[in-house]
């Protein structure tokens, strides 16, 4: 070992560090700005776009990484990852925009990028009114125990309510319209209090619960099963969570590169909402569904890389078999979920949907701002 100690400082920690140091306060937030970095990835840029990026990233003490023909100009399209501190990044959108070849734009989302900010993460309590949900089945199919179900999940400090009347678990079979409005029905009317979520496929089922006091529609096909979802949303101005799925949620599906894949779907459904008419929308990368354990792990591990989306994320790893631990019994499965979710809340994931509220509300609380 050396003579001198050296540590690595993280962003996160980097204010706190430079008031230990004794670095003047004054100046703290222009010099934190030099030490935040962040890597983009920039896709689909023409061998024109992509040697201006570069250029200019390298003015600025910054780089960019292009596919090796772009300086020949033997390719006509390369992606490009672009790294450097917030200050860099920030001068280098400046010069962009008075750039050709629409590079003004490219400035715009880059800023953008930088705008990124997450709040403390909130709780989304699941109420399966099912008889034969994976983890809960059955358990309160009653109206009166979905009832008193609400109300505790309420108490225990769940700031929205995820309602469910059909089962996506594996080889789960559709649920028609008129039974899970059926289901629905009597647990919508006895409740408020709270934002409430209904968690659907089915447009026929969105309008009913619209109609009937919830506020948010939970469509983990991502606006894919029903062509009229999005309209029926919109019309109410209701939020909406899209959820990425590929294929049924037995079915695992091969991926060339899963974060990417993922990325780029919630992307096109977030457009998609968005000409709808649809202004509140969630996320979520859809953990278990249509994905191997390793496919599910390496989202979580990236689950950063869905802030570039700019909408809230939500994440729902609660009892599943991502876990690892199907054969264990739910207070085995709570205790790893637990596990799971406090890197998701360090890396400002938006929403967690649990199972147990109380024991991730303990969490939260026991996390100093």
């Amino acid at each position: 070992m050396g003579t001198f100690l050296l540590r690595e400082i993280f962003y996160d920690n980097i204010s706190e560090e430079l008031d230990r140091i004794g670095f003047d306060a004054a100046y703290s937030d222009v010099i934190s700005e030099k030490f935040r970095h962040k890597n983009v990835k920039v896709y689909g840029l023409s061998a024109a776009q992509a040697n201006i990026l570069k250029q200019t990233a390298l003015i600025f003490g910054a780089d960019c990484a292009v596919n090796r023909n772009v300086i020949t100009g033997n390719i006509g399209k390369s992606d490009a990852i672009l790294c450097g501190s917030y200050s860099q990044l920030k001068k280098i959108a400046q010069k962009l925009k008075a750039q050709p070849f629409k590079l003004a734009i490219l400035a715009e989302d880059i800023l953008q990028f930088l705008r990124v900010e997450t709040g403390k993460t909130k709780l989304a309590g699941i109420l399966n009114v099912t008889p034969d949900s994976f983890s809960d089945g059955g358990m309160y199919f009653n109206p009166d125990d979905a009832i008193r179900k609400f109300e505790q999940l309420v108490e225990e400090g769940a700031d929205i309510v995820d309602i469910g009347a059909e089962s996506t678990k594996p080889f789960s079979g559709p649920v028609e319209a008129k039974e899970q409005i059926r289901r629905l029905k009597p647990v919508l009317r006895a409740v408020r209090g709270v934002t409430i979520s209904v968690d659907t496929r089915n447009a026929e089922v969105a309008d009913f619960a619209l109609n009937n006091g919830a506020n948010i529609i939970n469509d983990v096909s991502g606006l894919e099963s029903d062509p009229k979802m999005a309209e029926v949303i919109a019309r109410y101005n209701a939020g909406v969570i899209i959820q990425h799925s590929k294929g049924q949620a037995e079915d695992i599906p091969e991926y060339e590169n899963v974060v990417e894949e993922v990325y780029s779907s919630l992307r096109d459904k977030i457009i998609m909402a968005e000409e709808a008419g649809i202004k509140n929308i969630i996320i979520d990368p859809g953990i278990g569904f249509g994905k191997s354990r390793k496919d599910n792990l390496k989202i979580l591990d990236n689950i950063k890389t869905y802030s570039s989306l700019s909408c809230p994320i939500m994440v729902g790893v609660s009892r599943k078999r991502v876990l690892g631990v199907e054969a264990e019994d739910n207070e085995v499965k709570d205790a790893m979920t637990l596990a799971y979710s406090y890197p998701l809340i360090r890396a400002g994931v938006d929403y967690l949907r649990v199972h147990n509220v109380k024991l991730h509300k303990t969490l939260l609380n026991s996390i100093p701002d």
